[in-house]
């Protein structure tokens, strides 16, 4: 499904790329792939997901039209609103409760509160990516909270990542988790607040730095929950 986003975005987009600087030569800009090729791509890698899905039980087949439903709808939301982030941030978050479902056939509350974790965390980040952009989307009036935010961008950026970590800690106390976990929050701080210093200037190379570093983040987190589960 990941695969089918980056390929239904594309295509949502194919008119927008080529007067992106980051974007003006991706394959569906510069024709060099069909709309149609791309649209079969997408069909099919949304059907082989489907296929993994029905594996698994009645609610995680019924939760996974709501995930290829936000995957669709996701990449047309720069059209009509300045929170694609957002959408994006559903998007990919809706593998949580779907993982959980699968796992044990119900959604904890533990599910939710890991999915408004990471849908904050998103639009953080994305915020961040829009941010590179922000100057070519302006003149071709494409919206985004990069957009919106305008010159609060950083300040609610750091407001959206200290909810991250709040909800993320909340967790951490209602699973009762221990040093390795809250030890990998304080990572994951650093390096939020490292972020916020590399963008002092929103240059367009500082801000992509700062999305990529997104990964290191959440990778923290995710060696703290393995050596904490160990």
């Amino acid at each position: 499904m990941r695969a089918a986003g980056c390929v239904i975005n594309d295509y949502a987009d194919r008119h927008i790329d080529g007067h992106v600087e980051r974007t003006h030569q991706r394959p569906l800009a510069t024709g060099q792939i069909s709309e149609k090729a791309a649209l079969v791509l997408f069909t099919s890698l949304c059907a082989v997901a489907f296929l993994l899905v029905l594996l698994t039980n009645t609610l995680t087949i019924k939760l996974s039209f709501v995930g290829v439903a936000l995957a669709a709808i996701y990449p047309f939301m720069k059209r009509y609103t300045h929170w694609p982030q957002l959408a994006l941030g559903l998007a990919f978050s809706w593998a949580i409760p779907m993982a959980f479902s699968a796992q044990t056939a119900s959604i904890p509350m533990v599910a939710w509160l890991t999915f408004v974790a990471a849908v904050l965390m998103t639009v953080a980040y994305d915020t961040y990516y829009a941010m590179v952009d922000r100057n070519d989307d302006l003149l071709i009036g494409v919206k985004s909270t990069a957009v919106l935010f305008g010159q609060w961008d950083r300040r609610i950026i750091g407001l959206l990542q200290s909810g991250t970590l709040l909800v993320l800690g909340y967790i951490g106390q209602v699973q009762q988790l221990g040093g390795f976990f809250y030890t990998s929050l304080v990572v994951m701080a650093s390096l939020f607040i490292y972020q916020a210093m590399i963008t002092r200037d929103r240059e367009r190379d500082a801000c992509f730095k700062a999305f990529l570093n997104n990964h290191w983040a959440s990778f923290a987190v995710w060696i703290g929950l393995v050596l904490e589960y160990w």
